[in-house]
């Protein structure tokens, strides 16, 4: 069942005017998606800055077009993944990565932010088709986090090179990686050797005389 909150953080009176008009535009956004699509709206709320669907990921390319015909989210900002993998408030059946697409209506100075989520080789529905900048968005995606995008004109890796193995922005991706890359002057070229650093562990330290109280 689809949980519309659409009365902000709770506030009551603290809630200044400017948000409470800001909520107030919400509404006819979740109403209309839960309206439309049902139980494959998993969730809608007001968040802190922007209204939230999560939605079944095999509704995204129809709830996009949707979006952005009737309620004028003619602009992807931003498209990126999540690695749910440590996140301390994550079900043990719940999805290990978000997909995450940040929308924005110039039209009607409105911002909207969509959910799906998906397993390791699960795969998702491109975008590319409502919002053709959504091509590295969802590259980027791929190549840090290995979320694969089904129809997706060209999805290779666009920030790691061609022979990088795994995906740097996984929680279980070492921190200091595992190769390093550099250039050869007897082969002349860039060539790979394992990585000889050690992982840092940072301890945090207060400056000489302050308070620690």
């Amino acid at each position: 069942m689809c949980h519309c909150d659409v009365t902000g953080s709770g506030h009551g009176e603290a809630m200044s005017e400017q948000t409470m008009i800001h909520n107030e535009a919400l509404v006819p956004v979740l109403a209309g998606l839960q309206e439309q699509f049902g139980e494959r709206i998993l969730q809608a709320y007001a968040g802190l800055d922007c209204p939230v669907a999560v939605l079944d990921r095999g509704a995204i390319v129809e709830a996009c077009h949707y979006l952005k015909r009737e309620h004028g989210f003619e602009q992807l900002v931003d498209l990126c993944g999540v690695d749910l993998a440590e996140h301390p408030g994550r079900a043990e059946d719940a999805p290990r990565f978000e997909v995450v697409y940040h929308l924005l209506s110039v039209s009607n100075n409105a911002r909207m932010r969509v959910k799906v989520g998906l397993n390791e080789r699960e795969l998702v529905d491109s975008v590319v088709e409502v919002w053709p900048t959504a091509n590295w968005f969802e590259r980027e995606a791929f190549d840090m986090y290995g979320i694969i995008f089904n129809h997706h004109p060209d999805l290779r890796r666009i920030l790691t090179d061609y022979g990088f193995e795994g995906h740097p922005l996984r929680k279980d991706f070492p921190l200091v990686g595992r190769v390093e890359l550099f250039f050869d002057e007897a082969q002349w070229r860039c060539v790979y050797r394992p990585n000889k650093l050690e992982n840092r562990v940072l301890i945090p330290r207060a400056w000489p005389g302050v308070d620690r109280g």
